[in-house]
């Protein structure tokens, strides 16, 4: 018997599974559990799954297996509802705090306002970014935290199942992107993102919220402070010496596997 528990962060949702007290699910079998349990049919249906336990050097620590098997860096809003899950089971409280990931350590603020968890994050964005022609339209490459392609587009009502997979298994991403497709308007962002790992578009995605944000800085198209809206919902980006994202996540329920 596996208890676990279903979040999202702006609809880009999660199972979690609790191994802060010891491991549940063995190690060999984390990929195909993911697998099997993601599909949208034939399981619980997510984009992912978040296995949170002890850290040697943090708080605590994140991994993330995607719908298909793969272990992944690091994910933004993945991040979210591993911080909302664990204020609320006691393993850490409000404050400043550090998440152990694959990508290395978070830091995060975390506060109660509005009636709900909210998580500032300082996000590992690499720069210089690259720039490149891809598929047809002009690329920037940068990794925050995992790989990203950003495009800049004027009407995000595109085939992005078509476009997305051309430039995500590009050889120049050894390690497979994310591509995002982003839309300025008045100093603000909307996008798109398809997912590596999920092979799909998102509802919404952490690293590329920040790496859009943080693209459209760089080349002057937004300012220091930006509301990027995600099919899902809204995150906020703050650049200055650092970029930051804010957002929060929701326990959906919880339930049992057998």
């Amino acid at each position: 018997m596996i208890l676990f528990t279903k979040l999202h962060g702006n609809g880009n949702d999660f199972i979690l599974i609790d191994e802060y007290e010891g491991e549940v699910v063995p190690e060999v079998g984390k990929s195909a559990f993911a697998k099997r349990f993601c599909d949208r049919r034939y399981g619980i249906g997510a984009d992912g799954v978040l296995f949170v336990s002890r850290s040697r050097c943090a708080n605590l620590r994140m991994r993330i297996f995607n719908s298909d098997g793969s272990e992944a860096e690091m994910c933004g809003n993945g991040l979210f509802c591993v911080i909302k899950y664990s204020v609320e089971a006691g393993h850490i409280t409000l404050g400043r705090i550090n998440i152990e990931t694959l990508a290395g350590d978070m830091a995060a603020e975390v506060r109660k306002d509005l009636g709900g968890i909210w998580v500032k994050v300082d996000m590992p964005v690499s720069e210089p970014f690259l720039e490149l022609e891809l598929a047809g339209f002009k690329v920037f490459a940068l990794e925050v935290g995992v790989p990203h392609a950003v495009i800049f587009v004027d009407d995000l009502d595109l085939p992005i199942m078509d476009i997305a997979p051309k430039i995500r298994f590009d050889p120049v991403f050894p390690m497979g992107a994310n591509v995002d497709f982003v839309l300025v308007e008045d100093g603000h962002l909307r996008i798109r993102t398809y997912e590596r790992g999920v092979e799909a578009e998102t509802l919404s995605c952490g690293t590329g919220t920040a790496a859009c944000a943080f693209i459209a800085n760089r080349l002057g198209k937004v300012g220091e402070k930006v509301n990027v809206q995600t099919t899902g919902g809204l995150l906020r980006v703050y650049i200055n010496a650092n970029v930051f994202l804010e957002g929060t996540a929701e326990i959906v329920y919880e339930g049992v596997i057998r």
